[in-house]
């Protein structure tokens, strides 16, 4: 079954040029979205964002329209300035920058989560510490998904 949206979860091992394997369910969505072979990988705060090229040119669309009013220019320095096209070569491969990695402490082990509209990619240790987090304090999003109808 062919989905237009980033799903499930994986762990991978970086090479030592720190090329990461793309998940080739996360590559058919890049096709099915007419995207080109390329992603763009912004830094966010504990991990990196990867975005198919129309997901980033809306996100920068709504910073453009939105962003001043919101006094969140810091935050469009650090994602913008921050954000690198990378291209999946014929292996699968996207090359995350070492300046990318080293700002995270992103070491060679590495979860990689779809997030319906973009990817994350995370360091396995920071990933799995999130994780934890988010088990443990998992009662605090009940009301969050009662109104929006996914829990009764």
């Amino acid at each position: 079954m062919l989905t237009s949206r980033f799903r499930g979860k994986s762990e991978h091992s970086l090479d030592a040029k720190g090329r990461l394997n793309f998940p080739s369910r996360f590559r058919e969505v890049l096709r099915l979205k007419d995207s080109e072979e390329v992603v763009i990988v912004a830094p966010w705060v504990n991990h990196l964002r990867a975005y198919p090229l129309p997901e980033w040119e809306s996100l920068e669309t709504r910073l453009l329209t939105q962003g001043g009013e919101n006094g969140i220019s810091g935050f469009i320095r650090m994602v913008v300035g921050g954000a690198v096209e990378c291209p999946i070569d014929k292996q699968g491969r996207i090359l995350l920058p070492p300046d990318l990695r080293g700002d995270l402490k992103m070491g060679k082990d590495v979860t990689v989560t779809g997030m319906l509209d973009w990817v994350e990619i995370w360091d396995r240790e920071a990933w799995l510490a999130e994780s934890a987090a988010t088990r443990e304090n998992f009662g605090t999003h009940i009301a969050s998904l009662s109104r929006m109808g996914i829990i009764s």
